[in-house]
C-alpha cells in the first residue's frame, strides 16, 4: 500500500487501523523554534474524538496523543516529529459478521480486490479513525500558522435539507463550537440535532456540507499550472473519508450569474490593493490573492445503517446484511476539525513552498 505521505515540504506520513494497536504518524519539515502546546493539539482531536455528544457513535476514545520524537523543552526542534494515538476501546467480535461479506459504499470490495485481503474490523485501513493522525498533522500546522497571522475556520452549514445562507459573514463564527452540531446558528443547530437524533434512533443516517474560512493568507500561494492552490485543497479536502464534493469561492451557485456579476474589481485603499467582492474565493489563477479563501465541503450519509441490507459474500451470494457496532449517524460534527486540518497543512505547506522560510 503506498501514498501514506501528504504534502510537499511539510508532509504528514500516517499508518495504524481502527481495530489495531494504535494509529499515528510522522511529520516533517515542520519549522524549528515554533511553542509547541500540547493542550491545543490535545484539544483538536477531543473535537474529533468518538462519544462526545448523544449525536455522535458511543464508542469512548480518550484519543490522548503521545510525541515520541521532535519536541524539546516546549518547541519544535526542526527533526521528524513521531506520534501515536493508542486505540483503547474497540469492539471487534461486533464486526465478524463482516469477514465474508461486502458492506454497500464501502471499501470492503474495492481493497479486497485491490489487495486480496483486508482488515474487515471496522474497515481497517479504510476507517475514519485513521483521521485521528491527519488532526494532529493538522494542529501543528496551526501553530505556525498562528505565528504568521492566518486562521482556519470551519463549520457545519447544512444537514440534509436544513441549511444556512451562503454568505458566511452573516453568522459569528465564535459559536460553532457552542453546540453539538458545530453550526454557528443557535436555531438551525437545534433543527439539524433534532434531525440527527431521529435518524439515528431509526438506525439510518444523514449527510450536509462543511463551510471553511481560512484569512490572513498572503499573497503568492499557489503555482499557477499543475500546483494551483485551490486543486491543492481540493485534493487535500476530497481524501478525507466520505467527501463527495468540494467548491471554492461562488462555485456552482455563480454558473448562472453574468460576468459582469461575478468578476472581482479591483481597488486601491490607502496604497493597499484589494478586490471590492471576492466572488472568487481568494484565489484567482491558481494563486492566492490575499482575500478570504473559502470553500464548501459535500460529505455523504455515513455508509453504515443499522437497517437490514442486501448483499453479497466473497464468492458472490447473494446475502442479507445486519451490521452492529457503534457508528455516526452523521459525520459532519466530527469532521469539522478534520477539514481544518487538512485546510491548515495545505497552506503550510504551499507557504513554506513560496517562501523556503529559515526559522
Amino acid at each position: 500500500m503506498t501514498r501514506n505521505t501528504f504534502g510537499n515540504l511539510f508532509t504528514l506520513t500516517t499508518f495504524g487501523e481502527s481495530h489495531g494497536e494504535a494509529v499515528g504518524g510522522v511529520i516533517d519539515g515542520m519549522p524549528a523554534g515554533i511553542d509547541i502546546d500540547l493542550d491545543f493539539i490535545q484539544q483538536e482531536l477531543n473535537r474529533r474524538r468518538p462519544g462526545q455528544s448523544s449525536i455522535t457513535t458511543s464508542r469512548q476514545e480518550a484519543d490522548k496523543v503521545e510525541l515520541l520524537s521532535g519536541v524539546f523543552e516546549g518547541k519544535s526542534t526542526g527533526c521528524p516529529i513521531g506520534f501515536i494515538v493508542r486505540n483503547t476501546n474497540h469492539h471487534s467480535q461486533d464486526y465478524e459478521n463482516l469477514r465474508y461479506l461486502f458492506r454497500p459504499s464501502h471499501a470492503d470490495y474495492t481493497y479486497e480486490k485491490k489487495y486480496g485481503v483486508r482488515d474487515h474490523r471496522g474497515g481497517g485501513r479504510s476507517s475514519a479513525r485513521i483521521t485521528i493522525s491527519r488532526c494532529v498533522g493538522g494542529a501543528f500546522a496551526k501553530l505556525v500558522l498562528r505565528q504568521l497571522g492566518i486562521s482556519v475556520q470551519a463549520y457545519t452549514s447544512q444537514v440534509g435539507p436544513i441549511a444556512l445562507k451562503r454568505d458566511y459573514h452573516l453568522y459569528d463564527l465564535t459559536q460553532t463550537e457552542s453546540n453539538a452540531v458545530r453550526c454557528p446558528d443557535a436555531e438551525k443547530a437545534k433543527e439539524m440535532e433534532a434531525l440527527i437524533t431521529q435518524l439515528k434512533q431509526e438506525g439510518d443516517t444523514i449527510g450536509g456540507v462543511i463551510t471553511c474560512i481560512i484569512k490572513g493568507c498572503p499573497v503568492g500561494l499557489g503555482e499557477p499550472e499543475f500546483g494551483k492552490l485551490h486543486a491543492a485543497l481540493g485534493s487535500a479536502i476530497l481524501s478525507i473519508n466520505a467527501v463527495k464534493g468540494f467548491e471554492y469561492g461562488e462555485g456552482f451557485e455563480g454558473v448562472s450569474a453574468r460576468g459582469s456579476e461575478q468578476n472581482d474589481v479591483f481597488q486601491n485603499i490607502d496604497g493597499q490593493i484589494t478586490t471590492k467582492t471576492n466572488h472568487s474565493g481568494g484565489i484567482q489563477g491558481g494563486i492566492s490573492n490575499g482575500q478570504d479563501i473559502y470553500f464548501r465541503v459535500a460529505f455523504k450519509p455515513v455508509a453504515t445503517i443499522l437497517m437490514n441490507q442486501e448483499t453479497i459474500d466473497k464468492e458472490g451470494n447473494p446475502t442479507k446484511l445486519q451490521v452492529k457496532g457503534r457508528h455516526d449517524p452523521c459525520v459532519l460534527p466530527r469532521a469539522v476539525p478534520i477539514v481544518e486540518a487538512m485546510a491548515a497543512m495545505t497552506i503550510l505547506d504551499y507557504y513554506l513552498l513560496k517562501n523556503s522560510v529559515k526559522w
